[in-house]
């Protein structure tokens, strides 16, 4: 199975990250977790992206605040799917972080996801695995049942 990059751009993002690395235990997807800054560290982003795919990489999730440009650094160096997650700031909630992500101009995409939102960022990146793994597959039909029934159990459960 291939594995999944996760790039986040500071310590700081660990929290929002943490969500999709729960995910993907969950499923028992592997993956790799790197800092990387592309305004800070901008080689090193640069070298992750250009050596994914000899590296095994499926999908590549990058988690960023503020200016946010770490997803589309490392989309530029790359034509494996980069998944963006802008991590809510202090300055904007994390709308120029949304905004930094999903405005990516034509020929270099960047799936983005909402605010914060590491869990979706796993979901999707093992969906793109799953196109070629049925294990997989099998593993995120099984988490939406069970996702399902969870909601139905508290519907159930309402006393009005």
């Amino acid at each position: 199975m291939k594995k999944i990059g996760i790039v986040m751009g500071s310590d700081s993002d660990m929290p929002v990250v943490q969500k999709s690395l729960d995910v993907l235990v969950e499923l028992d997807v592997p993956y790799e977790l790197h800092i990387y800054s592309a305004h800070r560290t901008p080689q090193q982003a640069r070298n992750f992206a250009l050596s994914a795919r000899e590296n095994g990489f499926g999908a590549i999730i990058a988690a960023a605040g503020m200016a946010a440009h770490l997803a589309g650094t490392i989309a530029a160096n790359t034509t494996i799917p980069v998944i963006g997650i802008p991590c809510k700031s202090s300055c904007l909630d994390g709308l120029d972080a949304l905004l930094s992500t999903v405005q990516m101009p034509s020929g270099i995409p960047v799936a983005t996801v909402a605010i914060d939102g590491g869990a979706n960022a796993a979901l999707l990146a093992a969906q793109i695995l799953a196109v070629e793994d049925s294990q997989l597959a099998e593993k995120l039909e099984a988490k939406r049942r069970a996702d399902a029934e969870k909601i139905l159990a508290k519907d159930a459960a309402l006393k009005y």
